[in-house]
């Protein structure tokens, strides 16, 4: 293969996001509020609120994912007057990250890659996805979170931390997710080759130009092969 290492986003990319839990919560919200709202109110409020706590964490201002959506649901209560509690209602997304669906094309896609370094980087506290990867039985030769870096994509620290892993280039790796800010943005701001993984076929963000556009892991892989097939023949 062209590339000596690959390196893999993992929610939203090998196993599905929490996009059917979120409706969960915002309804027990909704249904608890005394400030009039709807969904996609709650939606957005939380979101903003993550964000802004999120874009912020890095070095010593760092914060594990479990204790920013705690800390920004908390915000979004007190904004709507739900009288829930935060940590209890919360508890439903902790549980998809420890235990995510998973995405049909992702173990034959790990299968077909052996013999080529799989690099697993991921925005998530460090025991969710242990326990996810040993749920659904997928191996790599190591998993960087933005916990072991204390920083979160699409800052550089966890690509970094994969290069110097790898003992590799930025040209000799190439970077797949589900994310074009996080993944796409961050990788090719090192020079990192970057495969934006549009499983749900969503718009393309102006202002952003991933090298790759795929739409499963098998599409994927057929890139990959392209590209070392090209090579081969220069």
């Amino acid at each position: 293969m062209m590339y000596k290492a690959v390196f893999l986003d993992f929610y939203g990319t090998l196993v599905h996001e929490d996009d059917d839990i979120l409706p969960v919560i915002y309804q027990q919200i909704q249904d608890s509020a005394s400030r009039a709202c709807n969904q996609q109110e709650i939606g957005r409020f939380w979101w903003k609120s993550f964000s802004a706590i999120f874009q912020n964490s890095f070095g010593d201002t760092y914060q594990t994912q479990r204790a920013i959506g705690i800390q920004s649901l908390k915000q979004t209560l007190e904004h709507f007057q739900s009288t829930r509690r935060a940590e209890e209602l919360i508890e439903v997304q902790f549980d998809h990250w420890r235990k995510p669906r998973l995405y049909t094309d992702t173990l034959p896609f790990l299968k077909q890659l052996q013999g080529t370094r799989v690099y697993i980087l991921s925005n998530i506290d460090s025991d969710d996805i242990a326990e996810a990867v040993r749920h659904h039985g997928i191996h790599a030769d190591a998993i960087i979170t933005s916990e072991d870096v204390r920083s979160y994509k699409p800052r550089a620290e966890l690509f970094l931390e994969a290069l110097k892993r790898t003992g590799l280039q930025p040209h000799e790796v190439i970077h797949i997710g589900d994310s074009m800010v996080s993944d796409v943005y961050g990788a090719q701001q090192l020079g990192i080759k970057a495969v934006w993984l549009n499983r749900l076929h969503k718009k393309q963000t102006d202002g952003y130009c991933p090298d790759y556009i795929c739409h499963n892991l098998d599409d994927v892989y057929s890139i990959l092969i392209q590209s070392d097939t090209e090579r081969r023949q220069l």
